[in-house]
Order: C-alpha cells, then structure tokens, then sequence
C-alpha cells in the first residue's frame, strides 16, 4: 500500500511540474479573483469545530500567494467575507474577525510582501468591521501603499451591490457639489469610484469558487462581466497547486473575444 501511494505521488509530482511548465510558456491571467467557499463543510466533514475549518482556509491563503507569486500573477482579490456573512452565529464571525486580525498582522512583517512588493488592500464596508481590524487594515495598507509591482486584495464586509451603491453614492455627492456634470458620467468615471480602483487592472481574467457551488454570490458584480469562471468540486481548505494549474491551462485555451 506504502509502495502504491508513493508511486502515485510521485506521478502527481511529475505532472504538476509539466502542468508548471506548459502554463508558464503561455500568457497566464494578469488578475484572478478567488472564492474561498466551503470552510465549515469541511470542518463537518472531518468532525471538527467550524473555527478549524476557518483556519484552514485562511492557512491555504499562505500557499495560494507562493504558488501566484511564482506564476507572476499580478493581482490577487480573495473573497474572504461578506456582508451577509455578519447573519452568521456571533461566536463564529467573531472567530473569523480574529484569524483575519491575526494574518493581517503576520503581513506586517512577511518578508515575501515587502520582496515581491505587494500593494495590499481592504475592500468593503470596512466600517461593519471591528475598530482594530478597522485600524489594522488603514496600518498594512499604508505600510504597503508605494508597492504597484503585485496587488493583494482582501474583501472583508463587501458585498457587490453594497460597492455598486457606495459608488454611486460618491458620484452622486460630486454632482451636488458642483464638481461633476450628470451627463459626463460614463462607465470609466463610474470605476475610478469603486472599491478596486487603485488596481491597474480592475476586472478579473478568471474567478475561481471552490465548493461545488456555482454562483458569484455577490463578488465583484461590475468587475466580472467578462471574468471566465471556474467553479471547483473541492473545498477551499484542500484546494492544490494543481486545481490552480488545471484551472488556468483551461484559462489560457479559451478563446477570449470580449463580443467580438
């Protein structure tokens, strides 16, 4: 039994490694948009507290930016949680605010930030988020903030209508002041007032969700209107370097015309 897993590991070592090399002499996408779906399934399915499976997920975030750092991606946005997610029980969310507080302070001082400089950013409605996670985001965001080499973005509290509303809101209070004329509002002056607008490119090439389910629920609504979408049958805590390989080979085979 040893001897077969072995053998089967080593296969899988090998094809990983061709899937490596195949990707990396094609275009690869410049940003991906990822849904970290299925934390608490998993946990259940291992017959272990919900919190665990919350650390999991956030531990497999480690990974995911090695594996993008390697393949030259250069922005990242994860959908960690969402607005609706506050409907969740209290002890939950409030174990999910702490691992968030945690990895944000281990970014402080993660030397592959500072050498792949990374811009990394909050999005949402930071205001719904706890005073220090508040605190701490504005911290590692200004610690970052003249990095434009990679992006990191984290969505804690977003929700895409909310992004939608809060834009329009700020267009809305441009024209009452006078410094903006209603019909010189076009789709790019409505993007330089979204959560995503310090991105030098702010839609994604391709949005991953793990868990089986098949819906954005939310994520990046006007950002994703010509994302391609991979929807994985894995939890978020088991998703491999090989799901993120396959997913992008698929990636760079389609054929991508934009309604040309």
């Amino acid at each position: 039994m040893l001897k077969t897993l072995l053998s089967i590991t080593g296969i899988y070592k090998l094809y990983e490694k061709w899937l490596g090399h195949q990707i990396k002499s094609d275009k690869g996408p410049d940003h991906i948009g990822v849904i970290l779906d299925g934390n608490r399934r998993w946990a259940e399915e291992h017959s272990l507290p919900i919190w665990l499976g919350h650390r999991q997920g956030a531990d497999k975030i480690e990974c995911l930016l090695d594996w993008c750092f390697d393949l030259d991606v250069k922005s990242i946005t994860l959908y960690a949680f969402s607005t609706e997610n506050f409907l969740r029980p209290l002890q939950e969310v409030e174990e999910i605010m702490k691992i968030a507080e945690e990895k944000l302070t281990q970014i402080l001082t993660d030397e592959r930030i500072y050498k792949n400089k990374v811009r990394v950013k909050i999005i949402g409605r930071r205001r719904l988020l706890p005073k220090p996670l508040q605190e701490l985001s504005k911290k590692v965001e200004d610690a970052t903030k003249d990095y434009d080499e990679h992006f990191l973005n984290v969505a804690l509290a977003y929700g895409g209508r909310a992004e939608i509303v809060d834009a329009a809101r700020k267009l809305a209070q441009e024209v009452e002041k006078g410094r903006l004329k209603p019909d010189a509002i076009e789709e790019d002056t409505f993007e330089k007032h979204l959560y995503t607008a310090h991105l030098p490119k702010q839609e994604p090439d391709m949005i991953i969700r793990t868990s089986g389910e098949e819906r954005l629920s939310g994520f990046l609504l006007w950002q994703s209107a010509y994302s391609e979408l991979f929807f994985l049958d894995i939890y978020w805590p088991d998703f491999r370097r090989i799901d993120l390989l396959r997913a992008i080979r698929t990636f760079q085979r389609r054929g991508r015309r934009f309604g040309r």
